[in-house]
């Protein structure tokens, strides 16, 4: 980022800091990343600031409660009819009625942390004596702090799983490119959930059947959903969907772009993102014209050894200089510059992103640049992609 711009050290949490940061640099155009600030009311904190005149894109508190409460997601999604898993929620206060209420599903047990859980707060389980100790741990605050003080738990619903992307201003939308990614820390979607390991995009099994069901059943009675509900939008709305038979059913919402989607999404976008951002927030979202490029994307994660756990941070990273050649990015998340040397500091290190004229050579390229870049004790799932390839 530093050969692209100027790197604030700024906590993004501090909004009277980032509001002095962007009136000493200027700034016209803030688009937030991350879903803590946007659940904490960044745009609410801004669209009220007499000192700055920016453009925010990303929703406000009430719009962003989509991804800040999973029960608030539930239950927008039953109140307009929007097809989802049936689920019930309890809070701290309830444990042993959450625990009663094991034997109204049917396991697998899909245990949800009602809040911000930096993508690991729901946990999957056959074992009716783990489901009960999930709860136990996340409704005493162990698990999980205050964001798994209120739960989620809801029927398992079998399918392949995609996520859909629209760009909204609360009536007008764009769709991004499709995406699948892949959760779970080991092959064969097995282990911890994670932030996410991989990606691809576009999505080999989304037909155009499919994508209509979703447009028709998800994403406009979403976006109609919060009009009817007085609750303004104006960002990027993420549908985490899965096909059971040939129908679409809601996951999870998200009010952002999320990595590691978001690093197989962006670059299929040909025309100019500025462009996208600033129709968005002036109002003139529907006159843009969004062009995608039909060449695929595949990215893999490059993890600490331990991930999602514990794991060592300040390991040299290497072989970044070596990728030339190959098709793709390299995106940097956990790391850190010290002497004009690179070193982890993160979980999940590095995307690396291949491009190609399908899915299978986007993977192939995502797995060359793997091949080149490293550090002690990098992990990385093998296999992303490779269900929907079989699928082929």
């Amino acid at each position: 980022m530093e050969s692209l711009g100027t790197v604030a050290d700024l906590n993004v949490m501090d909004f009277a800091a980032v509001e002095r940061y962007v009136r000493r640099q200027k700034i016209g155009l803030m688009i937030v990343g991350a879903e803590a600030p946007l659940v904490a009311g960044i745009a609410d904190y801004f669209e009220a600031s007499t000192k700055t005149n920016i453009l925010v894109v990303g929703p406000k508190k009430a719009g962003a409660m989509l991804e800040g409460s999973k029960e608030f997601a539930k239950a927008f999604m039953q109140r307009h009819n929007i097809p989802t898993a049936r689920y019930v929620s309890f809070d701290h206060s309830q444990l042993n009625e959450a625990i009663a209420a094991l034997d109204t599903f049917q396991p697998p047990y899909v245990i949800k942390a009602d809040g911000l859980a930096a993508g690991k707060g729901v946990i999957i389980t056959k074992s009716k004596a783990e489901a009960t100790k999930t709860l136990r741990d996340m409704l005493s605050g162990l698990a999980f702090q205050e964001a798994g003080k209120k739960v989620v738990i809801e029927e398992f619903l079998s399918g392949r799983e995609l996520s859909m992307f629209a760009v909204t201003d609360g009536s007008s939308y764009h769709l991004l490119p499709s995406a699948k990614d892949y959760k779970q820390i080991g092959e064969g979607d097995t282990g911890a959930n994670t932030g996410g390991m991989g990606a691809i995009s576009p999505v080999p099994f989304l037909t155009e059947e499919f994508q209509e069901k979703a447009l028709n059943q998800v994403i406009i009675p979403t976006i109609k959903g919060l009009s009817k509900d007085g609750i303004p939008f104006s960002g990027v709305l993420f549908f985490g969907l899965i096909r059971v038979g040939s129908d679409p059913y809601v996951i999870e919402y998200n009010c952002r772009l999320g990595d590691p989607e978001t690093e197989v999404i962006l670059p299929r976008i040909k025309s100019d993102l500025l462009h996208l951002f600033e129709s968005l927030c002036s109002g003139l979202l529907s006159e843009y014209d969004l062009v995608t490029d039909e060449r695929a994307a595949a990215t893999v994660i490059l993890a600490s050894d331990g991930y999602p756990d514990s794991y060592e941070k300040g390991n040299e990273i290497k072989g970044l200089n070596d990728v030339g050649g190959i098709d793709g990015h390299v995106f940097h998340a956990g790391t850190k510059q010290s002497r004009k040397k690179l070193y982890t500091n993160g979980g999940r290190v590095l995307a690396l992103t291949g491009r190609g004229a399908d899915v299978e050579e986007a993977v192939k390229n995502s797995y060359r640049l793997a091949e080149k870049v490293g550090f002690e004790g990098a992990y990385c799932r093998k296999d992303i992609g490779a269900d929907v390839l079989d699928l082929a």
